[in-house]
């Protein structure tokens, strides 16, 4: 009679798996390294073509280097940072910077926000009104002036010709001091407002079309849709948004000096017109650099308040 034999007792072989991603000493030094790895392209950039010549503009403020003799400027300190906010000249086209930069930000996301809202709604005819509303951010700097110059025209314009019809008076825009300013101003809105635009209109519709119809049966108006609805959805957008508006501001060169050249008897000259006529008409490259790092630093103290904004923002929405 044979024996029987209890099969439960022979071993059977273990199937290995592979350990997990990032186990091991290797996988976990990997993922420790994969942060820097990531950032060190763009680490390397700015070091070589941004930090470079930010250091050099920073020694360039301690000299008295000129734009004729770049090579034999001598070390001076402080002093041109002592004579700029000495300069009666240089406080105005301070206050004029901060007065374009508040006014063109606040004015670009207002427009753009109402646009966006009124884009995001579905109408025949919408993708033939956006496409007119981003037409501003397209056309060239140049080609705006251009259009504003014609506009702005004290006998010709367009401007001055409605305002006659209306029983209105007219006014030299840019030949004004006490319009060239609001001038200005409006050219910069009417010419970056498109971007304000499609960056709010790519947040509204990411906004739950579920949180609307919530709205609408609590019997909620349109304007308290947005208000109790979009608007906390937008609110980060518009944080970033201003940021990069007001650092953009600050730094707008282009349709200033084609529309009025910093005048008529300075209304107009903001921080970096006078940078320009510092290094490219009176040749002094130190001068002109110190306030470069002058502008350097309100745009790091703007940034500064708007991540302790952003942070405080974050935390009440986090409680």
């Amino acid at each position: 009679m044979k024996e029987r034999v209890d099969v439960t007792d022979v071993g059977t072989p273990t199937r290995t798996t592979p350990r997990a991603l990032g186990t091991t000493p290797r996988g976990q030094r990997g993922r420790r390294l994969a942060p820097y790895l990531f950032i060190a392209a763009a680490a390397v950039y700015l070091l070589l073509l941004t930090g470079a010549p930010l250091l050099d503009g920073l020694w360039l403020s301690l000299t008295d280097t000129q734009l004729l003799n770049p090579t034999e400027g001598a070390f001076i300190g402080i002093h041109n940072y002592s004579s700029l906010f000495a300069d009666a000249e240089f406080a105005h086209a301070l206050v004029v910077t901060i007065v374009y930069s508040t006014a063109t930000v606040l004015g670009s996301l207002t427009v753009g926000t109402v646009a966006a809202v009124a884009m995001n709604g579905a109408f025949r005819g919408r993708v033939l009104a956006r496409a007119i509303l981003t037409f501003p951010w397209a056309v060239p700097s140049v080609a705006a002036v251009l259009i504003f110059s014609w506009i702005y025209n004290k006998d010709s314009g367009v401007l001055n010709q409605a305002l006659s019809s209306v029983g209105l008076a007219q006014h030299g825009w840019l030949v004004d001091p006490t319009w060239s300013l609001f001038a200005v101003t409006l050219a910069s809105v009417w010419k970056v407002f498109p971007f304000v635009m499609l960056v709010v209109l790519a947040a509204l519709q990411a906004v739950p079309e579920e949180l609307y119809e919530a709205a609408r049966v609590d019997g909620a108006d349109a304007f308290n849709r947005f208000r109790t609805v979009a608007l906390p959805f937008l609110l980060p957008t518009l944080r970033v948004t201003a940021l990069l508006m007001t650092i953009w501001s600050f730094r707008r060169f282009e349709i200033i000096w084609l529309l009025t050249q910093g005048g008529p008897v300075g209304s107009t000259n903001s921080l970096v017109i006078s940078v320009y006529r510092e290094a490219f008409v009176n040749s002094e490259l130190g001068r002109s650099a110190a306030m470069g790092v002058v502008g350097l630093v309100l745009s790091t103290i703007v940034t500064v308040i708007f991540f302790y904004v952003d942070r405080g923002a974050a935390r009440k929405e986090a409680l």
